[in-house]
């Protein structure tokens, strides 16, 4: 095939084929509000599992690449140049989608060499962003990790998550599985300028306790901490206090990492919403990490207010090691949260929920 295949009415301008560095089967759109301007790039992918370095986890499965979240902030958003692809517009509204994904992840757990290590979802791009409703690719790699005898976690903004409770408690009645959602803000008008395409914070904080009934462990990501938009003490101890109401069984905190790539997108965001900070951030984000002292006070911050709240409603249980399983496959909930307000590589250690 040399040239794009279009479903009947699609509008997405998408470079040619021979510009892609993949080969793309079809381009379709759906003529509903949610999906307007969107094209999704349907590829039938060589690999469903990737070897991971320099992380806890050995290995990660993304479902798609580009994200309908459309967040400020979000440090993927480099990885489309990869595809000849923008990490502004084109993130947000050219989304690669590996149809065949089930499939291959199938052969590749049977393997003969395969040895069921821990797999992280959603350490890269979201898989319960908003087109998982129309695609439903996870049912299908949930019930293929379980029936490998595979432990998972899964990092989400998307609420679609307890769509799949059923399949995920069928997992955990066979393999250790863990789940959490990013959440890091409870003012609605940050939310919708911030972070455009995503549930509400209060649809996500529901999300953690649907989870957490469910028998799911499920914790919260407060992340990112923004300073001078959601680092006020009283925001901060907000978001933790309904965390922990909502059952999460941690919540840790990451300060916002603005790496390369992503500054561009973050930084005419930050001007246009909230110039009054410019100044701030330039001086505090001279390089990709916020001060030392910033990360530890905010985390420091945060996890006497986790404290306190575990204190006030009591803090559940967590779900002890899996009947003498090596270390790579233990629960994936820590006993205790990750200290600090850590970002850039120690924060991205912290998405495996080891």
């Amino acid at each position: 095939m040399t040239d794009l295949q279009r479903a009947p009415g699609a509008e997405a301008a998408v470079p040619a084929q021979s510009a892609l560095p993949l080969r793309v089967e079809r381009v379709r759109t759906f003529d509903t509000l949610e999906f307007a301007g969107m094209a999704f790039l349907e590829v039938e992918t060589k690999s469903a599992l990737n070897r991971v370095k320099g992380m806890p986890f050995a290995w990660s499965i993304n479902p798609y690449r580009g994200c309908s979240h459309a967040c400020s902030y979000c440090f993927a958003r480099p990885t489309h140049r990869y595809l000849n692809l923008s990490p502004g517009e084109d993130f947000e509204r050219k989304v690669v989608v590996k149809v065949n994904l089930a499939e291959v992840l199938r052969r590749e757990l049977a393997r003969p060499s395969w040895r069921g290590e821990h797999v992280a979802m959603g350490t890269n791009t979201d898989p319960y962003q908003r087109c998982e409703g129309r695609y439903a690719l996870m049912p299908q790699v949930i019930e293929a990790l379980a029936q490998a005898r595979t432990p998972f976690s899964i990092l989400t903004k998307g609420t679609l998550i307890t769509r799949d409770l059923a399949p995920l408690q069928a997992a955990a009645e066979l393999v250790p599985v863990g789940a959490a959602l990013t959440i890091g803000l409870l003012d609605e008008d940050l939310w919708r300028t911030a972070e455009p395409g995503t549930p509400s914070p209060r649809a996500r904080l529901a999300a953690v306790r649907a989870l957490n009934e469910a028998g799911i462990p499920t914790g919260v990501m407060l992340a990112p901490i923004m300073p001078g938009l959601n680092d006020d003490r009283a925001q901060l101890a907000g978001v933790v206090a309904a965390a922990v109401q909502a059952g999460a069984v941690h919540v840790t905190p990451i300060v916002l990492h603005l790496r390369p790539g992503v500054r561009e997108i973050f930084w005419p965001w930050l001007q246009r919403h909230h110039p009054q900070l410019v100044d701030r951030y330039a001086a505090l984000y001279r390089r990709s990490d916020a001060p030392a002292d910033y990360r530890r006070g905010v985390g420091a911050f945060v996890a006497d207010q986790r404290r306190l709240a575990w204190q006030r409603h009591g803090r559940p249980a967590v779900p002890p090691s899996w009947r003498g399983l090596p270390d790579d496959r233990r629960s994936p909930v820590a006993e205790e949260p990750t200290p600090g307000g850590g970002s850039g590589p120690a924060a991205a250690a912290q998405l495996s929920l080891l």
